[in-house]
């Protein structure tokens, strides 16, 4: 039998041992927590815009640089008007020395030239068209001689202001008062905002076999950059979809961020290959119909740098290995122009294994690295299709960098009010980073787009000059 003592010393160490179980299950939820709170856009998929508070910006040291341009840098100018773009010529000259009032001799090809560009007094021109009418004796009708077509549809705005109005709407993110304003003050006519609607419906039907052919052509490209975000419509949730090819890009906004928006846009028997994050969406399409994906390596990279971070030093080690397996296989991707294809391949076949077997082998026991881990086991080789298939980009940036032009519109317009809207928001955000990355004039396409809407021509394409 045993003491009391004894009976005391067993009862103080069993509610010890039990105090430092509660501990350390609290240690290990406060380590989580602070490990959640101290993601960024550095280490994980957070936007920029979500660091609240940055450090502050280390001062440059020991530099004497001036701001602006610095000495033996090339200036920048824009290039002259040319002749024919000119309208009007003034020649200025002396008669006598300005000094001493002296006879003067001009040397040739020696003057000063200004060109100056301005707004005419009268921006508009208007037109008036009648339709005269007629009687027939024999059926008893009155007709109406018939209007050209570019005027039937137009109606008050003709398609070369429509197209501004399009492009105030959608390049520029103006409202319909501001666009109102404009043309009240600055153009000289005064539109309600509900006409205003309209000619933004008229320039929407304009982009619709323009969008349609976009549509139609994307399930077959070889390789696709995808990406989504979030779109604002009466307190509604909607998702934008950025579909980016080699040649153009295309929106789509839809009610769900699943996998049937991949679906109903590229089918069930896409053969490219798509760069993609990681989101779920992505893995159940590719399980779903065996299609070819690309993670995002920035993104992988982002995670293992949340890894490295964090206190549990196995952890950290474990991240600071696939770092530098990481920083090894890009090492020699930055080198492909130096190396043989051959020797080029092989490399990165070597450092590629070297990498998964970093991420599969002596995984430490803590749920960040073996969420990391299980991530390779099921989808490792998603993250390595650039190695062997031609032309892929290793990160999702062409996606990205399209559809940051949709986020700023969303903070400053606040979304969409009606499908109507939507449908417009898809249009010409198409036709905007489409003729970005093609080095087109938005505008002029705008334009011809418009002109061949209200005369009934063929409209203008986006997959081809």
């Amino acid at each position: 039998m045993t003491s009391k003592t004894e009976q005391f010393y067993i009862q103080r160490i069993a509610a010890l041992e039990k105090q430092v179980t509660e501990l350390i299950k609290v240690n290990a939820e406060l380590t989580d927590k602070v490990a959640k709170l101290s993601k960024n856009s550095s280490n994980s998929s957070k936007p920029p815009s979500s660091d609240i508070v940055k450090p502050p910006r280390k001062k440059k040291t020991n530099t004497s640089r001036n701001r602006g341009g610095q000495p033996g840098h090339t200036k920048h100018e824009r290039p002259p008007f040319t002749t024919e773009e000119i309208d009007t010529f003034q020649t200025h000259t002396l008669d006598v020395c300005p000094d001493c009032g002296g006879k003067l001799k001009e040397i040739e090809g020696s003057g000063k030239v200004i060109q100056q560009v301005e707004v005419v007094k009268k921006p508009i021109h208007i037109e008036q068209h009648n339709a005269l009418c007629y009687w027939c004796e024999h059926c008893q009708k009155f007709h109406y001689a018939p209007m050209p077509a570019h005027i039937e549809k137009g109606q008050l705005i003709g398609p070369h202001l429509t197209a501004i109005i399009a492009y105030m709407k959608g390049a520029c993110h103006c409202s319909f008062s501001t666009i109102r304003k404009f043309l009240r003050d600055i153009v000289g006519v005064t539109i309600s905002r509900g006409q205003l609607s309209k000619l933004i419906q008229k320039a929407s039907a304009a982009f619709e076999q323009v969008y349609q052919e976009l549509l139609e052509y994307l399930p077959h490209e070889t390789k696709l950059n995808v990406d989504e975000t979030g779109h604002k419509e009466n307190k509604k949730r909607f998702w934008t979809w950025c579909f980016r090819g080699d040649a153009y890009t295309l929106f789509k906004i839809a009610d769900t961020r699943g996998s049937r928006v991949l679906i109903d846009v590229l089918g069930e028997d896409f053969a490219g290959v798509i760069g993609c994050d990681y989101f779920s969406a992505y893995r159940k399409y590719m399980k779903d119909f065996d299609i070819l994906i690309q993670f995002c390596i920035a993104h992988l990279i982002r995670d293992i740098k949340y890894l490295a971070g964090l206190s549990d030093k196995a952890t950290a080690n474990y991240g600071q290995r696939l770092l530098g397996a990481m920083r090894d296989m890009f090492g020699i991707f930055h080198k492909a122009e130096e190396l043989t294809k051959i020797s080029f391949a092989k490399a990165m076949e070597a450092s590629r294994k070297a990498f998964l077997d970093i991420a599969l082998n002596d995984v430490p026991e803590s749920r960040q690295a073996q969420n990391l881990a299980n991530r390779f086991r099921k989808h490792g080789e998603a993250y390595f299709q650039f190695i062997t298939t031609p032309g892929v980009e290793p990160t999702n940036n062409l996606a990205e960098q399209a559809i940051r032009f949709v986020v700023i519109d969303r903070y400053i317009t606040q979304g969409t009010r009606s499908e109507k809207g939507r449908v417009w928001c898809e249009r010409i955000w198409t036709v905007l980073a489409t003729c970005a990355s093609q080095g087109r004039n938005a505008f002029d396409f705008i334009c011809q787009s418009i002109q061949a809407h209200f005369s009934d021509q063929p409209f203008p394409s986006l997959l081809g000059p």
